[in-house]
């Protein structure tokens, strides 16, 4: 059995939709003892995130849904943000379990210890050029960045309508490579 263990927090709004796709045809060349754990974001909703830190009060005791996505986090060495390009940057649901980080960050559980050496991945689909996602690409990146996470890198395909990225012959050629960069250094 791997060592490995990949979570692919979808945040689409659409389930099966081309960001989707993409993932799920990258994720198909890993080896078949690499565990997978498929968690669709809009499924699991988390209420409004309050920024707690300066004199308002500590964070909440996680609900369920909160504690489902924080264990799953712990237990992944290899995090993809599974995001299309929403307004140049990821999805809302993913924006706000990136925030949930911050709060996590403020409970007794080691949240940055146990981010760093993991690896953060990004798979997204959008509309028009590469230039639209920079603004998604460095959320990953930074974020990556600041919990001394490894930086695995964003696969990036075009499409609008449903299926228009499995006519992306470059994004599904990447694909099938996107996830050997297994011996990556750490940021």
């Amino acid at each position: 059995m791997s060592d490995r263990s990949f979570l692919f927090l979808v945040g689409s709004a659409r389930a099966g939709g081309n960001t989707e796709m993409l993932a799920r045809r990258a994720a198909k060349e890993l080896p078949p003892d690499v565990e997978q754990r498929w968690i669709r974001l809009p499924e699991v909703p988390l209420p409004p995130f309050e920024d707690r830190r300066h004199g308002v009060g500590e964070h909440p005791e996680p609900g369920e849904n909160e504690q489902l996505l924080m264990d799953a986090t712990f237990a992944a060495t290899d995090i993809v943000v599974v995001s299309p390009v929403y307004w140049y940057s990821v999805a809302a649901s993913v924006k706000l379990y990136l925030d949930y980080w911050s709060g996590w960050m403020r409970l007794p559980v080691e949240f940055k210890p146990r981010m760093r050496g993991k690896t953060l991945w990004g798979v997204s689909v959008l509309s028009e050029t590469a230039r639209e996602a920079q603004p998604l690409i460095g959320t990953l990146e930074l974020c990556a960045e600041y919990l001394g996470m490894n930086w695995g890198g964003v696969l990036l395909g075009n499409g609008s309508r449903p299926g228009d990225v499995l006519l992306d012959a470059d994004a599904m050629t990447a694909a099938q490579t996107f996830f050997a960069g297994a011996d990556l250094v750490t940021v």
